[in-house]
C-alpha cells in the first residue's frame, strides 16, 4: 500500500508544480501592458488596417493635388505622422478601456468632421486667393495643418483599440501593422494626387479641399446613421 501512496504523491507534487508554472506564466502575461489576452487573426486585422487607411489615402492623395509638386520631404513627414498616429491611437484607446469609451464616443465623430472640414475650407479658400507665396507658407505637411490631418485620420483607429481593449486582445502587433498600412497608404496617395494637381492647377486645390470636406461629412454621416 505504502509504493502507490508514494507513486500518488509524486504525481501529485508534479501536477501541482506545473499548475504553479502556468500560474506565474499567466500572472506575468497579465502584468505586461499589451500582451494580456488573445490575439487577432491576420485576415481579420489587414482588414481592418485597410479600413482605417482609406481616409488617410484620401486626405494623401487631396494634399498630393493642392501641392503639385511634391518633394520626398513631404511625403516623409505626411506618412510618417499618419503611420505614427494610426499607430498611437489604438494604443491610447486599449489603453483608455472602458473608463472613457462613454465619454469619446459620443463625439469623436464630429471632432473628425470639424477638424477635417477646417482644413478642407482652408484649402479652398487659399485656392480661390492663388497666392503662391501664402499657399507654400501653408504647407499641410507642416505645423498645425500637419498634426490636425494627422488627428482627424486617426479618430477611428482610437475606437478600434477600445474595442480591442474591450475583447481583451493583445495591441502591440495591430498597431503595428495598422500604422504600417496607413503610412504606405498614405505615401502612394500623395504621388497618386500630385500629377493631377500639376495638370490642372487650382481647380484641383479646390477638389482637394471638397475632398477633405466630403471625408469629414462621411464620417459624420456614417456614425449618426448607426444610432
Amino acid at each position: 500500500m505504502r509504493f502507490p501512496a508514494r507513486g500518488g504523491a509524486i504525481r501529485a507534487g508534479a501536477d501541482g508544480s506545473a499548475i504553479r508554472r502556468r500560474s506565474r506564466r499567466a500572472a506575468g502575461n497579465a502584468g505586461e501592458p499589451g500582451t494580456r489576452g488573445a490575439s487577432i487573426d491576420t485576415l481579420t486585422l489587414l482588414g481592418i488596417a485597410v479600413g482605417l487607411a482609406m481616409d488617410a489615402l484620401a486626405v494623401a492623395i487631396a494634399t498630393g493635388i493642392v501641392l503639385g509638386n511634391v518633394s520626398g520631404r513631404q511625403t516623409f513627414r505626411l506618412s510618417f505622422h499618419f503611420g505614427l498616429f494610426q499607430f498611437l491611437m489604438p494604443v491610447i484607446g486599449w489603453l483608455a478601456g472602458l473608463s472613457v469609451e462613454r465619454y469619446l464616443s459620443g463625439y469623436d465623430h464630429w471632432l473628425a468632421f470639424g477638424l477635417l472640414a477646417f482644413i478642407g475650407g482652408k484649402m479652398i479658400c487659399e485656392a480661390f486667393r492663388g497666392n503662391d507665396e501664402e499657399k507654400a507658407a501653408s504647407d499641410p505637411t507642416r505645423g498645425i495643418s500637419l498634426v490636425v490631418l494627422s488627428v482627424a485620420t486617426s479618430v477611428d483607429a482610437l475606437a478600434v483599440g477600445l474595442s480591442l481593449g474591450v475583447l481583451r486582445i493583445k495591441i502591440w502587433y495591430p498597431a503595428v501593422v495598422i500604422g504600417l498600412v496607413a503610412c504606405a497608404f498614405t505615401a502612394a496617395g500623395m504621388h497618386l494626387g500630385a500629377p493631377l494637381g500639376q495638370r490642372f492647377g487650382r481647380k484641383m486645390e479646390i477638389a482637394g479641399g471638397l475632398i477633405l470636406v466630403g471625408i469629414g461629412v462621411k464620417i459624420l454621416l456614417q456614425h449618426l446613421s448607426l444610432r
